[in-house]
């Protein structure tokens, strides 16, 4: 292993300065480097860490390398690379026009608005509408203009259309695999009254599950709250729970964000660009943690990863209440292809 890391300190020099290009992350061969020797020859997983206090949810921002310790499949690893470096934004919005309820009405198409002009310029933004089927509204630009041309020319709401999370998830990581910015840090945030959905058929829970850690992206959603999305939201809950019983599996949000280090959040629709501005900061707060896997194998196959704050550290800072630490819990494996070692 000591031999591949110093096969490799070249080529993380160079992947350094962004970080989140890396083979694990699946980024698609536009967008990487197409020599394979290159690719096969560096496995530097990357992962964003947000660490916040859990009674305040505020970010906690002056930590050190050493004070986290990370885990693959149980086994420690070494932490190589360690900043918080502020990098811009591939930020696809995952529009919901499904459901009996629209979750993006006037009063939060005006508050994403108002959002979206507060992001920086060298950030990117997406849009994709979703119910039974999906629809790329806008590919990624970072022209203000273009985006809110874009939210006018949003899909209507079908109120007989299904809420196919499994299917969204999977074409809005497919489209940030191939267009989405390399350099920067990749979020799909979804828009929509209710957190689960009954699998629609398409690529399955599990298929749109690996899309989404394939394509490097944290999960994020937005929650336009008010009494009738509540009961719709409950009401999706409860059937999803008893369909479980009959085998019938469903989809949502919640799952995706806690598997990728995200959140969902949730605001009366008048000022849900509180709740925007929120991911986006907390976004930006994240640290950058880089390591080279002790499993040398490139077999594809997926691995857990835990990341936590160093028990003394823990102690040390007690008297700021419960700290947590949101990142992916894992990451799949680059995989040699036949012929091309």
């Amino acid at each position: 292993m000591k031999s591949v890391t110093r096969i490799s300190l070249p080529f993380l020099l160079l992947f350094v300065s962004f970080f989140t290009l890396s083979i694990v992350t699946g980024q698609s061969p536009e967008r990487v480097s197409t020599d394979d020797k290159i690719r096969l020859g560096v496995d530097l997983v990357v992962l964003d860490a947000l660490v916040l206090q859990q009674k305040t949810a505020r970010p906690v921002g002056d930590f050190k390398k050493e004070d986290f310790t990370l885990f693959e499949d149980g086994v420690k690893q070494e932490i190589t690379h360690f900043g918080r470096d502020t990098m811009p934004l591939s930020v696809l919005l995952l529009i919901d026009r499904g459901g009996c309820l629209d979750p993006f009405g006037e009063e939060v198409r005006h508050a994403t608005t108002e959002a979206l002009n507060r992001l920086k310029p060298d950030d990117e933004v997406a849009m994709m509408a979703f119910h039974d089927t999906t629809e790329i509204v806008q590919g990624f630009t970072r022209n203000r203009n273009r985006l809110v041309d874009a939210l006018g020319r949003m899909p209507p709401h079908d109120e007989n259309a299904g809420h196919c999370f499994n299917r969204a998830f999977f074409e809005a990581a497919r489209y940030m695999q191939r267009a989405g910015n390399p350099d920067g840090r990749r979020v799909i945030i979804v828009i929509t009254g209710v957190t689960t959905g009954f699998e629609c058929s398409g690529p399955s829970v599990e298929e749109a599950h690996m899309k989404v850690l394939e394509s490097g992206s944290v999960v994020c959603g937005l929650i336009p709250k008010s009494t009738e999305q509540r009961m719709e939201s409950g009401v999706m809950r409860a059937a999803a729970g008893i369909a479980g019983l009959f085998k019938v599996r469903s989809s949502g949000v919640n799952k995706l964000a806690e598997e990728t280090g995200g959140e969902v959040l949730s605001d009366k629709p008048e000022v849900l660009d509180h709740a925007f501005n929120t991911l986006v900061d907390h976004l930006r707060t994240r640290y950058s943690l880089g390591f080279v896997s002790s499993n040398a194998q490139r077999d594809g196959t997926f691995r857990k990863v835990k990341l936590e704050i160093a028990p003394a550290v823990l102690k040390r800072r007690e008297s700021e209440g419960k700290l947590i630490v949101k990142t992916r819990r894992g990451y799949v494996a680059s995989k040699v292809r036949p012929g091309r070692i």
